[in-house]
């Protein structure tokens, strides 16, 4: 999967334990104790791997948003508005209709 630099290198901090996606058919096969190679985008010059250690559904970003702290994101100080104004970059709201979203709790594999 790619990863924007700033959140791949959080990651590598072991600040960002939530990674954000579509619950997709591609992220619907993701189970519980996979790993996942994440590729610093757009450059493409370094990887990470890191574990599943939950896998939670949500019907939209702002429930899950609402659910899970957003420093869990590395987030921490961002409004709501912020959150969803970042995800919308990504995603559209069609997209987010159409499949809803996915929390992976994931922890960094060193």
């Amino acid at each position: 999967m790619g990863l924007y630099g700033e959140y791949f290198q959080s990651i590598k901090e072991g600040k960002k334990k939530i990674e954000v996606r579509l619950n997709d058919e591609k992220r619907r096969k993701i189970k519980v104790g996979d790993t996942i190679e994440f590729t610093r985008v757009p450059e493409q010059d370094e990887t990470l791997q890191a574990q599943v250690v939950n896998l939670k559904i949500y019907d939209s970003f702002q429930a899950m948003y609402e659910d899970i702290p957003f420093q869990d994101f590395d987030c921490e100080g961002w409004t709501m508005q912020e959150m969803m104004d970042g995800t919308y970059e990504i995603y559209t709201p069609e997209q987010e209709k159409n499949w809803g979203a996915l929390a992976i709790a994931i922890k960094y594999k060193d």
